[in-house]
């Protein structure tokens, strides 16, 4: 028995749910994961990239101590150890190769579609250099549409941008929108690494023509967690769970809290904007605190907002996230249903493939039938016009969103 995740299968069980998300129930909920993982090629951007950036790519050296380093511009050196996976752990690490493997592995978890993200190109944001980000970006959007464009209507990859190149940027997101990408993908902060009063981020009005650019074309923009600065910045006992909570996850509260404070939605109301794989129990926290500072700050205040910060928030933004009982237990009461996105996180290992529906069971009892239905798909349809399929457009709440099938 794989002990370490028969905890997985745990369940307060169903009784007095009207529709469920196990793959079996013939009135299951249509289920959209907004965070999923590509596996790439080892070797797809030595392949693809210019060959004056191949000798800065990641890769692996040996150190002083003749033992073997991951080697990544922005990363401090990880030392490569042999870590054995087993049962379910092993199975999540080989998953999701191609998009065939991927459809069948999300049909057996109730998934029907699903947004996809880099896995080894999270790293492409690594670098100060912006037309370096912007190449490997580059590679990995032609890679990604390659292998799922044909499947967009269930597989639906983000195209990614390194938003420091500005111009570069706003040429990338007018050419994957007319590829037919539904999203786009920013880094947390446009410049890499540990915060700099100097450095550019996204409150600035140097920004303007890239929000522009975005608003015009009308996708949806993700930041995704890792994507600001090294996450792996703790090292020995308890790094594996501090660096994750702290420097993974905590920093992605950045990008939301410049767009939601800067007056960007003011001059660009129509932008969306939403932190992914970073929980949404930090979201009503957040919210409170900016509109809290815009309050009591005012004196300082600069410049004046139509609205709360928070508002911003509830009318553009959104947050998914895959287990996370407190964050769903504050949506209601916060006014936030409609801003929250679920995730089964597929393959990774902090996600709840295959094992999603125990997972819904034990962090949304609390929920009604349809604020279910909003945070497992119907959000997430509207938000990137995914279709919804004909058999569920019997379910009421489905066939308001019709206009997306």
């Amino acid at each position: 028995m794989d002990t370490n995740n028969v905890w997985r299968q745990e369940t307060p069980g169903i009784d007095g749910w009207e529709r469920t998300a196990r793959p079996d129930d013939p009135n299951k909920f249509f289920m959209v994961s907004t965070d999923g993982h590509v596996q790439e090629p080892a070797d797809l951007w030595h392949r693809r990239i210019d060959k004056k950036f191949r000798e800065r790519l990641p890769g692996v050296v040996v150190g002083s101590d003749g033992k073997k380093y991951q080697k990544t511009e922005g990363f401090r050196p990880l030392r490569i150890r042999n870590i054995e996976f087993k049962g379910e752990d092993a199975l999540r690490n080989g998953s999701g190769s191609t998009p065939e493997q991927r459809l069948k592995d999300l049909t057996r978890d109730g998934v029907d579609a699903e947004i996809l993200f880099p896995n080894k190109g999270l790293a492409m944001w690594a670098t100060q250099d912006s037309h370096f980000s912007q190449a490997m970006c580059r590679v990995w959007n032609d890679w990604a549409w390659e292998m799922f464009g044909d499947f967009n209507d269930r597989l639906c990859p983000m195209a990614c941008i390194a938003s420091l190149d500005i111009e570069g940027s706003i040429r990338e997101i007018e050419r994957c929108a007319q590829l037919g990408f539904r999203g786009i993908s920013l880094p947390c902060k446009p410049v890499w690494g540990a915060p700099d009063h100097e450095a550019l981020n996204y409150n600035l009005p140097e920004f303007d023509p890239l929000w522009a650019a975005i608003q015009e074309t009308d996708l949806p923009m993700t930041f995704h967690v890792s994507t600001g600065r090294d996450p792996r910045t703790s090292r020995g006992n308890g790094g594996a769970v501090i660096n994750y909570a702290v420097h993974s996850l905590a920093p992605t509260m950045e990008p939301i809290a410049n767009l939601c404070s800067s007056g960007v939605l003011d001059r660009f109301p129509k932008l969306r904007f939403g932190s992914v794989e970073a929980g949404i129990g930090w979201v009503p926290w957040t919210l409170w605190a900016l509109d809290e500072a815009y309050k009591k700050h005012h004196m300082f205040v600069r410049p004046r907002l139509e609205r709360m910060p928070s508002d911003y928030f509830r009318s553009n933004g959104f947050a998914t996230f895959q287990e996370d009982k407190p964050g769903l237990d504050l949506a209601r009461e916060h006014n936030l249903v409609d801003n929250f996105m679920w995730a089964n996180d597929y393959p990774h290992h902090e996600g709840t493939w295959p094992h999603s529906a125990p997972a819904i069971e034990r962090t949304m009892t609390q929920l009604s039938d349809e604020e279910r239905a909003k945070i497992l798909g119907l959000n997430a349809a509207k938000l990137f016009k995914i279709p919804i399929p004909e058999r569920y457009q019997v379910q009421e709440d489905v066939s308001r969103l019709h206009s997306f099938a």
